[in-house]
């Protein structure tokens, strides 16, 4: 068996970031061949992943890049198993990675996209395994969006101070002077969606599933009233649904007075022409 010097542990240590007691075993076992020994450090991460397979990722934190234009914008949560390891430098870091490679990332949505994207000259995937080699627990990417531009407009995004909540709201602006002067509305209504949690941008954007559910629910509760008034009521609820639960219905939480649709048309009409949000994309950890 080679020799294991302190120097060689020491330089495994630095390519990779394990502790000194799993890089001078990585080392023993390997001869003291470094690439070896760091392909060692990786199946172990590796065999941690499968082994945790079937835990539940409930921590973590969202990650929000913007390019500098602020044409496109991507989202992505970053999932772990315990608040702990959320908080531990190994795992900002490797937010801190992902971050960086959102940008690069091409697709609209799916989390195989993020783990196939490169960034310091490996795939973010190994990035993950790595990591887990080092805290022991199941890493993976949750959610991912992508908004782009296709003309004037804003992208708006909000991560909440606990990491755990973030939002990326796409508007349409009729100018840039326009996108200019709902830009600071536009990130409002993003921290707004963070609170209220609408289900979709206006009623056109609720599915049919959804209404029909909330009108059996409804239903059940008028259940008792007489028949000639109970569509009536029932009418009435879904109404109230509606403007609880559409975005731009809903009282804006910086200025209850209004709607998001008011505040938004005014900043618009201030940039001298109209702004409408055409979607909006909100990610939860836990």
């Amino acid at each position: 068996m080679a020799e294991i010097s302190a120097a060689l542990v020491m330089k495994l240590r630095k390519m990779s970031g394990q502790g000194m007691m799993d890089c001078k075993k990585a080392l023993a076992e390997t001869d003291g061949d470094l690439d070896k020994a760091m392909e060692l450090l990786r199946k172990k991460g590796l065999a941690t992943m499968e082994k945790r397979a079937g835990r539940d990722t409930t921590e973590g934190r969202v990650v929000c890049s913007k390019s500098q234009d602020g044409k496109t914008a991507a989202m992505a949560t970053l999932c772990c198993e315990t608040d702990f390891v959320s908080k531990s430098d190994d795992f900002v870091a490797l937010a801190e990675k992902m971050g960086r490679c959102l940008p690069a990332c091409q697709a609209e949505s799916g989390a195989d996209a993020v783990l196939t994207t490169s960034v310091d000259g490996k795939p973010f995937s190994e990035h993950i395994t790595d990591t887990v080699s080092k805290t022991g627990e199941k890493t993976e990417v949750g959610d991912y969006a992508r908004f782009t531009l296709p003309g004037t407009g804003v992208i708006a995004t909000y991560v909440h101070f606990n990491n755990k909540l973030g939002v990326m709201v796409e508007i349409e602006c009729s100018s840039d002077t326009v996108s200019k002067a709902v830009l600071s509305v536009g990130n409002d209504i993003a921290m707004h969606v963070t609170a209220m949690n609408p289900v979709a941008v206006d009623k056109d954007g609720v599915g049919a599933d959804v209404l029909e559910k909330e009108r059996v629910i409804a239903r059940e509760q008028v259940k008792n009233k007489p028949a000639n008034i109970v569509d009536k009521i029932v009418d009435g609820k879904i109404a109230k649904f509606l403007k609880d639960n559409c975005l731009v219905e809903q009282a804006f939480v910086k200025d209850d007075s209004k709607t998001v649709g008011q505040a938004l048309n005014e900043a618009a009409k201030a940039g001298g022409g109209q702004a409408k949000i055409k979607r909006f994309v909100r990610f939860e950890i836990g």
